[in-house]
């Protein structure tokens, strides 16, 4: 008779029921390469337990997910964040962000300007290489990026300082993106590197320029601004769930003061 795929799955060189899969099992695939490459790892925990999870609603197995995360392997294997320690993106001084502004605003080309409004609201690249003008409000001075193009999931309202609105009100509308590139379409990141190359700064990147505003929030404008507030500005989420639950606004009318100081800081458009 034939069987259902779903009845066996494969380990190593032998047919095993998909019922039999323990977390001895599941510790074996990840363990030999956990620590020398986690992300590809940890991504693999994570397929083992959608495809566990499925056989499991799917009556081919029962019992607890043995590749499940929380309260289970992360007991058993180090954590991702201790493995593969995250590297800080090189970032430029926060004082001197206006001298590298007036450089970089001569530079032509959507690039350039792509990446300078970047830097104004502080924004990741890809939330500013995706931007389209349904997003952005000029009379309102804010760009309202949506959930579905925001790393945490969340719509993030952006406000625009003078210099922002300079840079978008000088724009040419050719077609729905903000920054388009080739035939209409969004800029690639290495875009945005390369305009960087260009310029001879091999020793910063686009994305450590949120770390530049950062590290100007707290050294320049600690006092007049909370950390609450600068994190809000970054679209950072809360470390803690409970903090989170609590938080409900976006802190957007200090938000407004904090991007035109910080702009103010980039030097005038």
């Amino acid at each position: 008779m034939e069987k259902h795929p779903g009845d066996r799955r494969v380990a190593g060189d032998r047919t095993l029921p998909v019922a039999d899969v323990d977390t001895a099992l599941v510790v074996k695939v990840l363990a030999p390469i956990w620590n020398t490459k986690n992300e590809t790892a940890t991504r693999l925990r994570g397929r083992i337990e959608s495809i566990l999870d499925w056989a499991t609603v799917s009556s081919f197995r029962q019992g607890e997910n043995p590749a499940r995360w929380r309260g289970h392997l992360d007991n058993l294997l180090a954590n991702p964040s201790k493995v593969a320690p995250v590297k800080n993106h090189p970032a430029l001084p926060w004082r001197g962000t206006a001298a590298f502004m007036v450089e970089l605003r001569r530079r032509d080309g959507i690039a350039a300007r792509a990446m300078e409004f970047a830097i104004l609201p502080a924004a990741r690249s890809g939330e500013v290489r995706g931007a389209s003008w349904h997003e952005v409000d000029l009379e309102a001075r804010l760009w309202t990026v949506p959930a579905s193009r925001m790393k945490a999931g969340r719509e993030h309202r952006v406000p625009l300082a003078d210099a922002a609105l300079a840079l978008l009100s000088a724009l040419p509308r050719q077609c729905e993106l903000l920054f388009p590139g080739m035939k209409d379409q969004p800029l690639s990141d290495m875009s945005l590197t390369a305009v960087l190359r260009r310029m001879r700064r091999t020793d910063i990147t686009v994305h450590g320029f949120r770390s530049t505003f950062r590290d100007w929030c707290a050294e320049a404008a600690g006092n007049a601004f909370t950390r609450e507030v600068c994190e809000h500005a970054l679209a950072h989420s809360p470390p803690d769930r409970v903090e989170a639950a609590y938080r409900r606004g976006d802190r957007l009318d200090k938000r407004i003061l904090l991007m035109q100081a910080w702009g103010d800081c980039c030097g005038p458009g």
